[in-house]
């Protein structure tokens, strides 16, 4: 009778991933910029499908990955902040102009539906 061989010695078999730590690295790099997952898979040369299937398997790539998708948002965050904190005047009306609209906003915009067709009115000031 043939000897039974030891799972662990067998070669893996099935399609080699193509998640790499390069492979990695590259999705790291996108969404760092702000990628959205299927522009760092364009970058980083692989399919929606690889991402999906190694997020599956590695379910704390996930919060890593939103994070990093998160960094770019608080460095612009930081550079008004940092600018507003040297009295930049004109970001300060940039600022204000899209957190406290009602009162700063340039343009007026309204929203209607006439005879079932939406239409939307900007007026600038």
């Amino acid at each position: 009778m043939t000897k039974r061989k030891n799972p662990e010695d067998l070669l893996p078999t099935g399609r080699p991933t193509k998640l790499t730590p390069e492979t990695i690295d590259k999705l790291r790099t996108a969404f760092l910029m702000g990628c959205s997952d299927i522009e760092a898979c364009l970058y980083a040369d692989i399919s929606k499908t690889a991402l999906y299937n190694y997020q599956q398997k590695h379910p704390e790539f996930v919060d890593q990955k939103e994070q990093w998708k998160e960094q770019l948002t608080l460095k612009a965050r930081t550079v008004i902040a940092d600018a507003l904190n040297k009295k930049d005047e004109s970001t300060a009306k940039w600022y204000l102009e899209r957190k406290a609209k009602n009162e700063f906003s340039t343009k007026i915009e309204n929203e209607t539906t006439v005879n079932g067709i939406e239409t939307a009115l900007v007026v600038w000031k």
